[in-house]
């Protein structure tokens, strides 16, 4: 299981887009794959939203992989 620290520079980051980010997903149709399938987890509970807003201290896990948002 990998842990990554993610430096958040805006108030939020989309689900999809910091999947992509953190190359978790190749694509963002591979993104949507993921969250779709019930594969991503946020604070322990399936997420669902494909642009589900991302926030400060936010835990979100994936295939094995978890990363923290942090302030930059």
């Amino acid at each position: 299981m990998s842990t990554e620290i993610f430096t958040l520079k805006t108030e939020f980051i989309a689900l999809n887009k910091l999947l992509k980010s953190l190359g978790w997903a190749e694509t963002g149709g591979h993104a949507h794959e993921l969250i779709d399938s019930g594969a991503v987890t946020i604070d322990g509970a399936v997420e669902l939203q494909r642009r589900k807003k991302i926030r400060l201290g936010m835990k979100v896990e994936c295939e094995g992989n978890s990363v923290t948002l942090v302030n930059q």
